[in-house]
């Protein structure tokens, strides 16, 4: 890693708030103490700037400079599964690509997934992961590892362990009654139960403490989804939240099951979760979704009141058959909106242009009528709205004076950017990442001119490939079981499709 007292970046086209995004203004980058201090045109010709020899110079004439992206949603633990399926239904899915299925991995493929996946999240231009990580069995190693090598790569991290205290079986519907008993100890979930173990009170512990972690290291919750936790669980869960400030992250309705499970389950409150969420008072600014496909337009009402956040993971949902999320009515009713690349299973790629350019094409497919250009919102959604997802909103996610200095520059004489018409429409629908160049975290340069400089990059894709062939191994056991069961899940998800849970986001050409 680079490591400069200060930092200029000169001559870019610059995207920050205010200002005009589709011809971005060219100005200068003055970074110190790891702080952006200066956004200025011509700061390198001033005498006080071009007296200093402790300012390292980059040169980003011909150059878009945008804020680090923020990868609100992201799973670590399956980084290994990438291209290992098509499409496939979410709960079939979730026991076949699932921590829980698998026998415990070593430390060693624990640390070579999580350097693969941010070293993908760092190319395609992410500053700030927000790594929801399934460690099963719990060993603190594997957290520690997890840790460790985040720290290493360079990349801002938010880490939730996620957990639940419910069994698989129990939180879908139809499938105790379908499954032949014999088969119940296979339908696991995302986060199966340690009754043994208390994870919540271990994190307490070890790491919640203000004197834990480091400036690129912050804590969240994950508590796997509503359904999946018990009342007493999530309680804990808000009271944890409050106390060290922290946010929370939950799955909820990424597929009709998931809306349909709380149909049945929360008749005290008109079968949604989010007013079940809500009467236990963990409803509210700390409080994220991920997914919300499923979402009711009288729930989308009661996360705009409570200012609950929604992260949004559009390549997921389309290759899970989850459906469209209703990207519009959170617009409309002012909820704010973070973006996701989701599992590297079921998404396949840690890459923020991806997402932002199908979030735009699902907000346009979703509704008839022509509504608002979408390439701003999807910006916002992978900057400011992911960062404010995590409490960082003050800190990340802009390029302004006073915040961290997290930012990318991106070459503007690729074909993707030629002709310039508009910086904003080509970020999101036009480039698809070959254009990051250099990557500044916490003003430290982590990649440069397409070069990871913290690590030997060669050397994390041979870890890699030496541990893969034992992981295929294993998944192609886990495959040939769960392949078996194949007759009760689609007569679950059969049973499901025919149940009316209120609303229908998926097309179906009826």
């Amino acid at each position: 890693m680079t490591e400069v007292t200060s930092l200029l970046i000169t001559g870019g086209q610059v995207m920050r708030p205010g200002a005009d995004l589709h011809l971005p203004p060219v100005a200068d980058i003055l970074i110190e103490d790891a702080h952006i201090t200066r956004v200025e045109p011509g700061l390198r010709a001033r005498a006080e700037i071009a007296s200093r020899d402790d300012i390292e110079v980059i040169d980003a004439s011909d150059k878009l400079v945008v804020p680090g992206f923020v990868n609100a949603h992201y799973h670590s633990h399956d980084v290994l599964a990438k291209g290992l399926m098509e499409e496939t239904i979410l709960e079939k899915w979730r026991i076949l690509a699932l921590p829980a299925q698998y026998p415990k991995r070593s430390t060693a493929e624990v640390r070579a997934r999580t350097l693969l996946g941010a070293l993908e999240c760092l190319r395609s231009g992410m500053t700030t992961i927000q790594d929801m990580v399934t460690l099963f069995p719990f060993d603190p190693e594997h957290l520690e590892t997890v840790l460790q090598a985040y720290h290493d790569i360079g990349i801002r991290s938010v880490v939730a362990l996620q957990y639940g205290d419910r069994r698989g079986i129990d939180t879908v519907p139809f499938w105790r009654e379908v499954f032949p008993a014999e088969t119940h100890d296979l339908l696991s979930s995302a986060a199966e139960p340690d009754p043994d173990f208390d994870l919540l009170a271990f994190l307490e512990d070890q790491y919640l403490r203000p004197d834990q972690g480091g400036a690129r290291l912050t804590w969240a919750l994950g508590p796997s989804a509503p359904e999946r936790c018990s009342t007493r669980l999530l309680e804990q869960t808000a009271d944890l939240s409050t106390r060290y400030d922290l946010p929370i992250y939950t799955h909820i309705y990424e597929t009709k099951a998931m809306a349909l499970q709380a149909r049945h389950e929360c008749a005290d409150f008109d079968g949604s979760l989010i007013a079940r969420l809500n009467d236990i008072g963990i409803l509210g600014p700390r409080l994220n979704f991920a997914h919300s496909v499923w979402m009711l337009a009288e729930e989308i009402d009661l996360v705009a009141e409570a200012g609950a956040n929604v992260v949004i993971n559009p390549l997921s949902n389309m290759k899970l058959k989850s459906g469209i999320p209703p990207i519009r009515e959170l617009q409309e009713r002012g909820v704010n909106l973070g973006l996701g690349c989701d599992n590297c299973s079921c998404s396949d790629v840690q890459n923020m242009f991806q997402a932002m350019k199908l979030f735009c094409l699902l907000a346009a497919i979703s509704d008839a009528d022509s509504g608002p250009p979408q390439a701003e919102a999807a910006f916002h959604a992978a900057t400011q709205g992911g960062a404010r997802t995590a409490l960082l909103d003050a800190g990340i996610g802009a390029i302004e004076p006073g915040y961290r200095a997290d930012l990318v520059i991106l070459n503007l004489m690729d074909p993707s950017f030629v002709p310039l018409n508009s910086a904003l429409r080509q970020l999101v629908y036009s480039e698809a990442g070959r254009t990051v160049e250099t990557v500044v975290v916490d003003g430290r340069i982590v990649l440069r001119d397409d070069r990871l400089e913290t690590m030997d990059e060669l050397a994390i894709l041979g870890e890699v490939a030496e541990l893969q062939p034992d992981f295929i191994k294993d998944f192609e056991e886990i495959r040939a079981r769960i392949d078996s069961l194949d007759p009760y899940i689609r007569e679950a998800h059969r049973r499901t499709w025919a149940e009316d849970v209120g609303t229908n986001r998926i097309f179906t050409g009826r």
